[in-house]
């Protein structure tokens, strides 16, 4: 992707209007302005993780009071070249509960036979407060475990983003998803779902619906993304993430508009419905300061897929 990006915003495909992070895997997102690019995604992006007594994974899937669960950072956690403290926490709020803080800046014993997906191994345990804390809400046996970014590496898969590393999330490291995706389902729903249901990191607008299928190389802020896989959605936006209850839609009306049936008939059938566009970004693979992108930046798109059916899912 060596063409030069204009600076008119009139060549602009789309414009971020919205950037979510969301530090325990399956709990709330936090809205914010401005991002830091890591290695791994958005920093602090699924940094955390709730496991069971075996070290596996608890998501929304099946423990979906984990919707109600906020999260604070500090707010100067989101600038570039921040660094956490002792007095630096992650305050975690649930309904019932008193808040837990977790400090930032402590050592954490090494927890083995942690497993999410595909993945398994070592991560930090934030200590038996925390646990307390989730196995009190959750009703069942429960650690808050961080993802030892000194240690472990977890891969993207190979087939569609080679050299890419995530860390706890479901599988890449960036979702991006169009506002005008949204509105034009919820065009077809009898009760509207907001964007919490799809949990993206970027939310843009001013592009047709559903667009951003096509997207193959982009740049946001003179960063080089690569649109790598449709993303194919699982039971989750199917929960209120106000009040944790679970019901049929969106995916059901998303079966007759967006199911690999219909978006991609001549490729094999897996049953699934797809909602955004799991992106890469190529500044992630090495260390360096100023690699931040905000709302309001420009999205330019420079190469797209022909149709839906040509692009990887």
């Amino acid at each position: 992707m060596d063409k030069e990006l204009s600076s008119s915003e009139e060549q602009a495909t789309a414009k971020i209007s919205s950037i979510f992070i969301y530090p325990i895997k399956s709990c709330r997102g936090i809205s914010v302005s401005q991002a830091p690019i890591s290695l791994t995604g958005f920093r602090w992006d699924r940094q955390w993780l709730v496991v069971n007594s075996k070290g596996r994974a608890y998501t929304q899937r099946v423990e979906p009071k984990l919707a109600l669960v906020e999260v604070e950072l500090p707010k100067d956690a989101f600038t570039e070249g921040w660094e956490p403290t002792k007095s630096s926490y992650l305050v975690v709020r649930a309904p019932g509960m008193d808040d837990l803080n977790v400090c930032l800046g402590k050592q954490c014993a090494k927890a083995d036979g942690v497993s999410v997906w595909e993945w398994s191994g070592s991560a930090l345990d934030e200590g038996d407060e925390a646990s307390k804390w989730f196995s009190t809400y959750l009703g069942k046996p429960s650690r808050l475990v961080r993802f030892n970014t000194v240690s472990e590496t977890r891969a993207v898969d190979p087939k569609f983003a080679p050299g890419f590393k995530v860390m706890f999330s479901d599988g890449y490291p960036f979702l991006l998803i169009s506002q005008g995706s949204l509105d034009a389902l919820n065009e077809l729903l009898k009760e509207p779902v907001p964007i919490n249901r799809f949990r993206p990191n970027i939310l843009v607008k001013g592009c047709e619906p559903f667009s951003e299928d096509l997207w193959k190389e982009l740049r946001i802020n003179m960063f080089k993304f690569q649109g790598v896989k449709l993303c194919s959605r699982c039971k989750v936006p199917t929960i209120n993430q106000e009040n944790g209850i679970a019901g049929f839609e969106p995916t059901e009306t998303l079966k007759q508009f967006r199911s690999d049936k219909v978006l991609r008939p001549n490729k094999k059938q897996q049953g699934k419905v797809y909602f955004g566009q799991n992106l890469v970004c190529h500044e992630s693979l090495t260390q360096g300061k100023g690699k931040t992108i905000s709302v309001g930046d420009c999205v330019y798109v420079f190469s797209k897929a022909s149709s839906v059916a040509e692009t990887a899912a």
